[in-house]
């Protein structure tokens, strides 16, 4: 296995994993977001290969913010369903980690979905620990109005 840098010519599997995740987005979107996380100096995203098959991905963001300072958050990881507890999705998050480190950054933070309990087993595993529950709220914004 092999975690590299994704291309472009990624995109149509990243969709496909990305729709495991719940989250449906065409493969030309997904090349848009390719090309613009990896000019983002603030972004991490990789990919890991299994014999020439893209098996899953993970995004990692450096983060600032008034209450915590400087942090990593992982915000998206996903290894396709036939190739979980294969250690790819370890080696996905110690490459996000090894990242924030040589960034400087002396802690990363995950969020996890509650609807996802195998996720929470799986950084529960790898060495993190829970520290808080919450609610996401939502709102669209309309451009052009005031929201």
């Amino acid at each position: 296995m092999e975690v590299r840098l994704p291309r472009t010519a990624d995109a149509d599997r990243l969709a496909a994993l990305n729709r495991e995740l719940g989250y449906a987005v065409e493969p030309q979107e997904m090349r848009l977001r390719i090309e613009r996380l990896t000019e983002m100096r603030e972004h991490y995203i990789a990919v890991a290969e299994v014999e020439g098959d893209v098996v899953g991905w993970v995004h990692a963001e450096q983060r600032f913010s008034m209450e915590s300072g400087a942090k990593a958050e992982l915000v998206g990881l996903v290894v396709g369903a036939g190739r979980r507890r294969n250690g790819i999705g370890r080696s996905l998050v110690r490459a996000a980690e090894e990242w924030a480190a040589d960034r400087g950054l002396n802690s990363i933070v995950v969020r996890s979905n509650v609807v996802r309990p195998e996720s929470h087993d799986f950084y529960r595993r790898i060495g993190y620990a829970r520290a808080k529950t919450q609610h996401v709220y939502v709102k669209p914004l309309q451009p052009g109005t005031d929201a």
